[in-house]
């Protein structure tokens, strides 16, 4: 393949990209996202772990009603909720604090940075660990090739969460092994996608011309086979993302993933389920930011996969 086509190749798919208005959208709102994690603590007067004991349990905003029919809610609305469109909204937390008095806007934003990190971070570990192991099975081939793919069959069939939670029991709970862990067990799906390429691949002529070069092995899988198969790789690693994302706040959930005061959208929905009929926007935001960003990485993944698609070339 010519610089030329396959520069032509990824222009294609770019412009296929731009034509789903669901993953473009998709992508703004995830770049939005990833914005307002970074810069929203540095702006917030607060930090994930300041609390105000005035306003535990502080609600994102009342009725006038209440206003009325609450004695000691009264002296608050002057100082610390604004009147918007017959609802009082709290200027000081702007989505209410916890049960122990911390404002639920910064914690999460900064659960934005552990989930996203966790799950980026996660997915890069078990792609690596997958394209080594998957594109060095299909090129050697063979008797190598069954046992390496014997091994994967024999890992798929035991429960990975079951290991993921057996190392963070035995290990310790920290942020850096929690991406470590889910990566080193995610991995399976994308050795084998990675060698069905390269098996697809390396049989092809311009692989015949480097072994007519004198280019060794690892030179042929690093500059022709890998850069040849990063179309169903990017696919797969953004459907991957969203999916180990899934994966921390379920074990946060658990109580074995990020440990307070840090905070994960998983934690956040974890710590407010022992409040969800008194203090229901503890658990609605941070559920909502986790849905909605994984409904969006998803539609990015499908947008990916329809683009990158052979198949659909014709059709646009």
């Amino acid at each position: 393949m010519t610089e030329k086509a396959q520069r032509s190749l990824w222009q294609d798919a770019l412009k296929r990209l731009k034509k789903n208005k669901a993953a473009v959208f998709s992508i703004f709102f995830v770049m939005g996202i990833v914005l307002a994690a970074i810069i929203g603590p540095m702006v917030l007067p607060y930090t994930y772990d300041s609390q105000d004991f005035d306003r535990i349990n502080n609600p994102p905003f009342t009725s006038s009603i209440q206003k009325f029919s609450d004695e000691k809610f009264v002296d608050l609305i002057p100082e610390d909720y604004a009147l918007f469109a017959g609802v009082y909204w709290n200027t000081k937390h702007y989505l209410g604090t916890d049960d122990l008095g911390r404002d639920l806007l910064v914690r999460i934003l900064y659960g934005a940075r552990v989930s996203l990190a966790v799950g980026f971070l996660a997915a890069i570990v078990s792609l690596l660990i997958g394209v080594v192991y998957g594109s060095v099975a299909g090129y050697v081939g063979g008797r190598v090739d069954n046992i390496m793919m014997r091994i994967v069959d024999t890992l798929y069939s035991l429960p990975f969460m079951f290991f993921v939670i057996l190392l963070m029991a035995i290990a310790g709970r920290s942020f850096y092994l929690l991406f470590i862990a889910i990566g080193a067990v995610s991995w399976l799906t994308t050795a084998r996608i990675v060698r069905g390429q390269v098996i697809s691949l390396k049989n092809s002529e311009f692989i015949e011309a480097a072994h007519a070069s004198g280019t060794g092995h690892g030179e042929i899988i690093w500059r022709h086979l890998i850069p040849n198969t990063l179309g169903p790789i990017i696919v797969y690693f953004s459907l991957l993302v969203p999916r180990v994302m899934l994966e921390e706040a379920f074990l946060s959930f658990l109580g074995l993933g990020i440990q307070a005061p840090m905070s994960s959208w998983g934690s956040l929905v974890a710590d407010s389920r022992n409040f969800v009929t008194l203090y229901p926007w503890m658990v609605i935001f941070p559920g909502l930011a986790l849905t909605l960003t994984l409904f969006s990485l998803n539609f990015i993944g499908d947008g990916l996969r329809d683009a990158l698609d052979p198949k659909l070339k014709g059709k646009q």
